[in-house]
């Protein structure tokens, strides 16, 4: 079946966002900042707010657990937007060509539904979605299944015949991509825009076919 519809990550795919960006001038020295991001406002505590828990009960809760580093958790979300450099060239890139084919976009993103206002009001091409599912306003975070069916009532409401199977979804997360795969769409794990493309373009995409090697 040729695919008919994308859905986008964003993360790792559209959008240049790493905590490090942050915390270099905070923490200057490479190890202990490291030690940080891994020990203190690490991946698993973030994701927890990607699931809807509030902003100020998990800056608390992390403040309670390591009160000696207090001025540093307030600055994650204190200066978030500090952690979100800008849009990744060559997902743009992609996004720009599926666009001018008419492929119809989605978006399914595991963030915070209090951060992502920021992206809204600062990054015009989340209009071009049809719809967007964020997973901190929903409750459930990838790669639950129900997010997943979520995303799908959206576009089968937009295209009622499509089925499974026609919907690409790319993510820089392998659970997520297989996670997408287990329920019948073409699951792309995005690690690299060739890999990417590649996938696509066996999938039916027409996009233009690059002369790069990897």
């Amino acid at each position: 079946m040729p695919i008919r519809a994308v859905v986008f990550d964003f993360g790792g795919v559209l959008f240049d966002w790493n905590p490090d960006y942050l915390y270099r001038d905070l923490i200057p020295d490479a190890e202990e900042r490291a030690w940080f991001l891994r020990e203190v406002c690490n991946p698993a505590w973030n994701i927890q707010q990607d699931a809807g828990r509030s902003l100020a009960a998990a800056t608390a809760s992390k403040i309670a657990e390591f009160p000696e580093y207090t001025r540093l958790i307030e600055a994650f979300y204190g200066q978030w937007p500090k952690t979100l450099r800008g849009t990744l060239p060559e997902g743009m890139a992609l996004l720009d060509e599926l666009g001018a084919l008419g492929t119809p976009l989605y978006g399914l993103t595991n963030w915070s539904a209090e951060t992502y206002p920021y992206a809204e009001a600062h990054y015009p091409l989340l209009q071009r979605f049809r719809h967007i599912v964020v997973s901190g306003r929903e409750g459930i975070i990838k790669p639950d299944p129900a997010i997943y069916q979520l995303m799908y009532q959206h576009i089968s409401s937009d295209l009622p015949d499509i089925h499974p199977g026609e919907i690409a979804f790319i993510d820089d997360s392998a659970i997520n991509a297989h996670a997408a795969s287990k329920l019948g769409w073409v699951g792309i794990h995005h690690h690299s825009i060739h890999h990417t493309r590649r996938d696509l373009l066996a999938g039916g995409i027409a996009l233009q076919q690059e002369p790069q090697h990897e």
